[in-house]
């Protein structure tokens, strides 16, 4: 792995945490591939390989389709989102291929209140390159609480 490369890598992490925190949600599905995978589960299933996950979505159209939804069809009280992302740590890295973890914090903040910690954990990632720069080809996002507000509405 070349400097650049993790640059690059650490620029993905950081423009990811940036789109999802500016809600402008149409940028979220371009950071990954076509054909990709993206899963939010709880920590404990993750560990004890059990396959329920809180959302699953196994191509680019479907997380356009959940922008859609975002956007034109879920009704809920707005809030804000701000992610914390942490270094990514290159697990194994082949010439477009790279395996990482990260750890995230997400707060929200809702109108007229108090800022509070909506989520945290981890990511575990699969980032190729693409004729556009690196992608997401796979994102899970294993959130530690077995615990969650009665829906998650926005990406992490």
């Amino acid at each position: 792995m070349t400097f650049q490369d993790y640059f690059d890598l650490t620029q993905l992490y950081a423009r990811y945490a940036q789109a999802v925190s500016s809600g402008e949600w149409e940028l979220w599905p371009e950071f990954f591939t076509d054909d990709c995978s993206y899963r939010l589960q709880p920590r404990e299933n993750y560990d004890r390989g059990f396959p329920l996950a809180t959302l699953s979505f196994e191509s680019k159209g479907m997380l356009k389709d959940r922008v859609y939804g975002i956007r034109e069809t879920l009704f809920h009280d707005p809030y804000y989102q701000r992610h914390v992302v942490g270094t990514p740590l290159v697990l194994k890295a082949e010439a477009d291929r790279f395996e990482c973890e990260g750890n995230y914090a997400v707060f929200r903040t809702k109108l007229s209140e108090l800022s509070s910690v909506f989520s945290v954990g981890r990511y575990i990632d699969v980032v190729v390159r693409t004729g556009e720069g690196l992608k997401f080809a796979s994102r899970q996002v294993i959130y530690d609480s077995e615990m969650i507000p009665n829906s998650v509405i926005y990406p992490l």
